[in-house]
């Protein structure tokens, strides 16, 4: 992945540093990826306040597919990946990984979060290792998976580095190494970029595809970001305000592999303004809903008091890329 600051070679979208590096990386074959079945799926949490976070959510992903997930915050998506994860369970319908019910974590399946959650005390050897030390892999093993992983996200050198010494966005590499420890079929990215500047969250976006080229792990992405949506996967799933309901399906039909250049196409804008249009009205945000239905025509005298109206039909509701998602 891609170094902040680093050069870009525009014709590929790839860091050349850490394209070399990741070049010279040991060859994976891509993996066969694992199929996911929603079905059905709702969940409630109870407590001093009742949310209803997700409402008869299906959900069909083929293996090695991109499927990025959308929509205004608080409206489940988190929670929806946390249920594939294995983290907590539904109230209602089911999960399933190439058949097989998921009860509980499986080791299929890899998890990064908006944060990189790496342990402070550990080096960043230790901290892809500690998978495997939970797994009770022996230390030889350990340390050549390791090995393999660093060099694959290019931090081979950083590999005796604490997390308090290492960037934001080196961070989340480490992140993503220690997700793939165990070889996962699946890989679920929580907005894992979203603490980044623009131009390195683009640089991310197009190393993140070429890991994914070497690992073939299927991948359910949660993103607030259109561009980055629709220049990963192979479909959108635009999502409405909680309850959490599946309101419409995009598919992003551009070849692969994909380079950063892409995102300036015609194609891709097209694809992008119907994501957007299945995200009218969807936020939650009463303020912003009330500053997007006050109209002051045109010659309205200074002073005026402006006018309220409701938003005309196919005009784009306030939505903000950057506000983290709310709890549930």
């Amino acid at each position: 992945m891609a170094w902040p600051g680093q050069a870009s070679n525009p014709s590929s979208g790839r860091s050349t540093a850490v394209a070399a590096v990741l070049d010279a990386a040991p060859v994976h074959e891509p993996g066969p990826g694992a199929g996911i079945l929603v079905d059905g799926v709702s969940l409630t949490f109870r407590g001093a306040r009742t949310t209803h976070a997700l409402e008869r959510v299906s959900i069909e992903v083929a293996p090695r597919e991109i499927v990025a997930l959308i929509g205004p915050n608080g409206c489940g998506k988190s929670t929806l990946l946390r249920i594939l994860a294995g983290l907590i369970a539904s109230d209602a319908g089911s999960v399933s990984i190439d058949g097989d019910p998921v009860t509980g974590p499986d080791p299929r399946v890899g998890l990064v979060f908006q944060e990189s959650r790496l342990l402070s005390w550990r080096t960043t050897e230790g901290n892809v290792r500690f998978p495997m030390e939970l797994a009770s892999w022996s230390k030889d093993r350990q340390a050549s998976r390791a090995a393999d992983l660093l060099g694959l996200v290019g931090l081979s050198e950083f590999a005796q580095a604490r997390p308090s010494t290492l960037s934001g966005g080196t961070r989340q590499r480490v992140s993503i190494a220690r997700a793939l420890a165990l070889d996962p079929t699946v890989l679920l990215l929580d907005e894992p970029f979203s603490a980044l500047d623009a131009l390195t969250r683009e640089r991310f976006n197009a190393e993140l595809l070429n890991l994914w080229q070497r690992t073939g792990s299927t991948i359910v992405l949660v993103t607030h970001s259109i561009p980055e949506a629709v220049f990963l996967a192979d479909r959108v799933l635009v999502m409405s305000p909680r309850p959490g309901r599946i309101v419409a399906e995009i598919p992003v039909e551009l070849p692969r592999p994909r380079r950063l250049a892409d995102l300036d196409s015609a194609h891709v804008s097209a694809i992008a303004a119907r994501v957007r249009a299945h995200l009218v009205d969807t936020t939650d945000d009463r303020i912003a809903m009330v500053e997007a239905r006050t109209a002051v025509p045109a010659g309205t005298l200074p002073g005026t008091p402006p006018r309220h109206e409701e938003t005309a039909p196919g005009a784009p509701a306030w939505f903000d890329p950057f506000r983290p998602e709310d709890e549930g």
